[in-house]
């Protein structure tokens, strides 16, 4: 069946009032930062915090009698299985779902809380999701696909529909990728009815999946490392997925680690937004390449806030760190009364904040005349940073690093 921006219609009636019409923000800051005009498409407000539930509540309310009363199977790192959780409680609908063994725990807790049979199985997504097709196929269970299924791509295409009416003048929209599902549907909704903006995907360097597909012309599997992004963490892109994606989107870019960690500490501080690694990648891009979107009119994609809180903590420091606003110094110092005081009272006259100082004599340099100190300094920006270097390179600490 071929998904157009007419079916794509029909399923927005299919969903409504099963899901939210997320709203779309204005985010000033972000429009300074950028130089561009930013808009913030929400879908993490949706009920179970991501964009997955349109896909997951449109194949559900699709479903044959039979196939509804055998319940339906699926495998999902945790948003697909959550939105098909809590769709399939609502609607007595039964929901397996399989996940990796190192799902997110918040994720797999919310599901069974939601009414869904959890099965944790496989160190990857692939292979849970081999598992779910072999339980699909001796249980008679209808298996359902996170981004290859038409009334998953699209349900999550009624995204497209929804930004062109909330602000008809754009000219790109950034949608994160990982299988490709939520940037096929949107770009097959925004190519056909306005076909002048630019759809931009956006990859984690850590799992460049549709980047590779359209580079080999076919889908490939990739070699995915750990992430922030995790909800992107797919070894491949899907064929369909593939085929709606070439010659609708204009670009696929990437972001690093660092990047995605500083994107989230700016929507935290800047927007009061939780959002997980996966839904940050498109403000991590418009932060790194604000030249490329300079006085165009942007939407970006924030695709879901589940987020693990026991790695807040962790991801603030990170992109602290990344941003500048963090900064770590080893500097070397002769050991004799005052050196620390005369070392701390550069770092003063700089505006540096100390929040951690390590002074450290068992594991000092090799002249036993000296001893090593690590400083950790709250910092406003890189260019902050490199001013301290230089202040303390000028009054004789030349190892600072």
């Amino acid at each position: 069946m071929e998904i157009t921006a007419e079916s794509i219609k029909n399923a927005r009636e299919v969903i409504r009032g099963h899901v939210r019409a997320t709203p779309l923000y204005r985010s000033p800051l972000l429009s300074r930062a950028c130089g561009s005009d930013v808009l913030l498409k929400c879908e993490y407000q949706q009920i179970t915090g991501s964009f997955k539930e349109r896909g997951a509540v449109h194949r559900l309310l699709r479903l044959t009698p039979e196939e509804r009363a055998r319940g339906v199977i699926a495998a999902s790192a945790g948003n697909h299985a959550l939105g098909l959780s809590y769709h399939g409680q609502r609607l007595g609908i039964d929901v397996t779902v399989v996940m990796p063994k190192q799902a997110p725990i918040v994720k797999v807790s919310r599901c069974r809380a939601y009414g869904a049979h959890v099965e944790l199985f496989g160190e990857g997504f692939e292979a849970a999701r081999a598992h779910a097709r072999e339980r699909a196929e001796a249980e008679g269970l209808c298996f359902v696909h996170g981004f290859e299924d038409t009334a998953v791509i699209e349900g999550q295409g009624t995204i497209g529909l929804e930004l062109l009416e909330q602000e008809p003048a754009l000219d790109a929209v950034l949608v994160p990728v990982g299988g490709g599902g939520l940037v096929a549907g949107v770009a097959a909704a925004i190519h056909e009815l306005s076909p002048q903006v630019a759809v931009i995907a956006v990859e984690s360097e850590s799992a460049p999946t549709l980047s590779e597909a359209l580079g080999a012309g076919r889908p490939v599997a990739v070699s995915v490392r750990p992430s922030l992004a995790d909800g992107l963490g797919v070894a491949q892109a899907g064929a369909r997925a593939l085929e709606l994606c070439r010659g609708r989107v204009a670009q696929v870019v990437q972001v690093s680690e660092p990047e995605i960690a500083a994107a989230i500490v700016r929507l935290l501080e800047d927007e009061k937004a939780v959002v997980e690694g996966a839904g940050a990648v498109g403000v991590a891009y418009a932060l790194r390449r604000p030249d490329l979107l300079a006085g165009k009119r942007v939407a970006i994609v924030l695709s879901g806030g589940n987020i693990d809180l026991n790695m807040v903590s962790r991801i603030i420091e990170r992109g602290l760190a990344a941003a500048g606003r963090l900064c770590r110094f080893d500097v070397e110092l002769e050991d004799h009364p005052g050196a620390l005081a005369r070392l701390l009272a550069v770092v003063s006259s700089e505006g540096g904040n100390v929040l951690q100082i390590q002074h450290d004599r068992s594991f000092a340099p090799a002249d036993v005349a000296k001893v090593s100190v690590t400083l950790v300094l709250e910092t406003s920006d890189h260019a902050h940073v490199a001013r301290l270097r230089e202040a303390l390179t000028a009054q004789g600490f030349p190892g600072s690093r």
